[in-house]
Parts: structure tokens; sequence; C-alpha cells
């Protein structure tokens, strides 16, 4: 009886079981869907990583591709740069050389003189036509660099027309109605008249034309082929040498049978005259106290004489012209 009894005890209902199995089950399809809810979230989350890892593995290759590009184009830039360098180089070469032959065209148009030549006359018309004529045939084409004046030291009205009927020429008029007076009894009053003509005309010129330098010719000299050649090559040895005060192109004893060697020059303590040439700076000095002092400076002269005198007829004694000029 009691084994019996005890069995009773142990069964378990069979509805019991069911609802058992049936929590069970729903317990197992709850964890399904949830299983399967995070296996799609993890999913979905996966394929989102894989998407953002491939639009950034095409942004970065997008960005090495510009890069590459940014690249070329440094490199074009570069080499473009180098290129107009090279060619801004080469303009600029040919810029400073236009400016260098526009400067010498220049130049050459405006040719800064080498002297101003001039003509000291005074009464002798027919004189005067004939040295202003030898002027001109060597002139010509060193026009720019010797511009010619003549100054006429009194009124005379056939030198003064014969002057002015040249239009390559410039004339000056110096009307000096002071009385001149001889410093010593005897002297001769022509002397100081025609140092005051000289002093009037060389002011005129290097003050109010502003050359730098003169050359002083009378009006009965006719001049060598290379008149102008060997005072070109005189101006330089003037501005070298101040101890020079003037060169001329006289030589008192140039007669054909004494003189031989065209290229010699002599250095002298006697003023040739008949043709010599003088610097601006020397005259600021001399012009104060002009004639009297020269302060011990030499004067340059020519073994060949680069000037004629065929005025027989002067306003100083020169009875000698015809033995010794002629």
């Amino acid at each position: 009886m009691l084994p019996e009894n005890r069995n009773r005890k142990m069964a378990i209902p069979i509805c019991d079981i069911r609802w058992l199995l049936l929590a069970a089950a729903v317990a197992f399809i709850f964890i399904q869907m949830r299983l399967f809810a995070t296996q799609s979230e993890y999913a979905d989350r996966v394929a989102a990583a894989v998407e953002a890892e491939n639009h950034c593995t095409n942004q970065m290759r997008l960005l090495i591709d510009q890069i590459s590009m940014q690249q070329g184009r440094i490199v074009a830039l570069e080499d473009e740069k180098k290129r107009r360098d090279e060619e801004c180089g080469q303009l600029k070469a040919l810029v400073k050389d236009l400016e260098r032959r526009g400067l010498e065209r220049l130049v050459d148009k405006v040719q800064v003189p080498v002297a101003a030549v001039v003509i000291m006359a005074c009464n002798r018309a027919n004189y005067l036509e004939r040295t202003i004529n030898s002027v001109f045939k060597y002139q010509g084409s060193v026009a720019s660099k010797y511009p010619l004046f003549v100054s006429q030291d009194g009124s005379n009205p056939q030198v003064k027309s014969k002057a002015l009927s040249y239009d390559k020429l410039t004339y000056m008029q110096h009307l000096d109605f002071e009385p001149v007076h001889a410093d010593n009894p005897g002297e001769l009053t022509a002397y100081y008249k025609i140092a005051r003509h000289y002093k009037w005309a060389l002011d005129n010129l290097f003050y109010k034309h502003n050359f730098s330098r003169v050359i002083i010719l009378e009006d009965d000299m006719e001049i060598a082929p290379d008149f102008f050649d060997y005072f070109e090559a005189a101006a330089d040895l003037l501005d070298k040498d101040k101890s020079i005060m003037a060169v001329s192109s006289w030589n008192d004893n140039g007669q054909k049978q004494f003189v031989h060697d065209p290229y010699v020059l002599y250095r002298s303590d006697f003023f040739p005259g008949l043709g010599w040439m003088l610097t601006r700076t020397t005259w600021d000095e001399l012009s104060p106290k002009w004639p009297k002092n020269h302060k011990g400076r030499q004067f340059i002269r020519p073994e060949v004489c680069r000037t004629y005198n065929f005025g027989e007829h002067v306003c100083i004694y020169t009875h000698f012209f015809e033995m010794f000029l002629v």
C-alpha cells in the first residue's frame, strides 16, 4: 500500500507539462527573433561599414588622382615659368640693346659739339668770304661737332651783309664805342681794340652759348683738310694737361723747307695764334684779367701748319708778309 501511494504523489499533470513546453517554445521563438534582429542590425552595420570603407577608398583614390594632377600642373607651371623667365631675359636683353642703339642714334643725332669755330672779322668782306668758304669746304661732315660763328667788330655793312648771306653760320656783332687807351706810350691801340673784341666774343660763346671749347680763326685764313681732325685730337690733350693754355694750328717757321713730319707737336712759351683752341675752364680764369696773364702755361703748336694766312692787308704792321708768309 505504501509504494503505490508514493507513485501517485510524484506524478505531474500533463496539462502542466504542456504549459511548460508552450512557455519554452515562446521563449525560444522570442530569443530567435531577437537573435535574428540583432544579426540583421549587425549585417546592416557591416554593410554600412563596408560601403563607408569603399567610399573612403574611392575618395582617397580620387584625392590621389587630384594630387597627381596638381603635381603635373605644378611641374607644367614650373616649366612654363622657366620658359617665360627665359623669354623675359631675352626681351630685357633686346630692350637694353634697343635702348643702347637708340641712345647711340640720339647721341649721333644730337651731337655734343667738340668746339665752336668763330671767325673774327672787322672790315674785310672779301677776306671773310674766302675764309668762310674754306671752313665750309671741310666742315660739312662734322658741322654738328663744329658749329660756325662770325663775330664782327664794328658796323661795316659789307661784312655784315656777307656774313648774313650764309644760312649755316651764326652772326654776332660787337659794337664797341669806348675810347681805346694804350698802357704804355707808343703802343698800337689796335691791339687793345682787338683784345676787347676777343673778350666779348669768347664771353658770348662760353657763357651765353655754353660751349666747352672755342676755336678762334681770323678773317684772312684758309684751313687744311685735316684741320678738324687736328683739333679733335687736341681737345683730349687740353682736357688732360692743365699746364697747356691753348692749342694752335700755326707754326711761325712752318714753311715747307723747314718742316717734314705732320704728326709732330711742340710745346712753346710763345703764343703762335692764327687758328687756336681754348677751353672754358681756362677762360674762366683768364676772362676777368684778359689778356695780361697766362700763369706760365705753355702752348701746343704743330710742325706742319693746319692754317694758311693770306691776309696781306691787316690792321697792324706786317710788311714781312710777302717775304715770309707767301
